[in-house]
């Protein structure tokens, strides 16, 4: 089964190709000139695939990061896989990005996974030692956060990360590993298309968690 996941939801875009738990293929998409790289997203699908020989028709499931994260890439990433599964009557799964970033823990620790959600507020979510969720994600108080270094590997975002070593708080950077996410976002994606549940487009929403901020009146702004 060939299989395509892709990412806009974060630093990056993160395009990748699978054949069963294989990856065959795995472009990480910088930012270019003023253009956000979610604009590139659709031509990069393209390429990925005639570069394999194959078509859109060959592709059997899609996988996509479905957020927190930028509300633009999210909006563009998920809008398209919604699209794409819909004429091609294929699976659509959705992960959250915590989800994502937790799988860096490589250690024997279970995970919390922060992400910045400026005024001071944050995104939050932690998962067991086997990757399984334990603590949903969430809109949390940064300055509210209770965290355990002793039984967490705790994974961040840039933003966070500086916070909480201000704190002296030690934490793990996602964008200093330099990982390539789109693989771990393949990876899940195969282990969920392997639990037979339906998988519906339809079912594929972003989770924003918050709104965005240019839908919060300047009356409220002001308050």
């Amino acid at each position: 089964m060939y299989f395509l996941t892709f990412d806009t939801s974060l630093d990056k875009t993160y395009i990748t190709l699978f054949q069963d738990k294989n990856c065959l293929k795995a472009d990480i998409i910088e930012n270019h000139d003023d253009k956000y790289h979610s604009a590139f997203l659709v031509q990069n699908l393209v390429n990925l695939l005639k570069s394999n020989n194959l078509t859109m028709k060959d592709i059997e499931a899609i996988g996509v990061n479905i957020g927190p994260g930028s509300f633009t890439g999210i909006r563009a990433c998920l809008t398209i896989a919604r699209v794409i599964a819909q004429q091609l009557e294929i699976p659509l799964i959705g992960i959250p990005s915590l989800e994502i970033l937790a799988r860096l823990n490589q250690s024997e620790l279970n995970t919390t996974v922060i992400m910045d959600a400026r005024k001071g507020m944050c995104y939050f979510a932690q998962y067991d030692k086997n990757g399984n969720c334990t603590k949903e994600p969430t809109l949390e108080v940064v300055d509210n956060l209770s965290l355990d270094i002793h039984t967490n590997k705790i994974i961040t975002d840039a933003a966070m990360h500086n916070s909480l070593k201000e704190r002296n708080i030690e934490s793990i950077c996602y964008t200093d590993i330099n990982a390539n996410l789109g693989k771990i976002l393949g990876q899940l994606t195969y282990e969920k298309l392997k639990q037979n549940t339906t998988n519906h487009w339809a079912e594929a929403k972003p989770l924003y968690l918050q709104k965005p901020s240019i839908t919060i009146s300047k009356k409220n702004t002001l308050q």
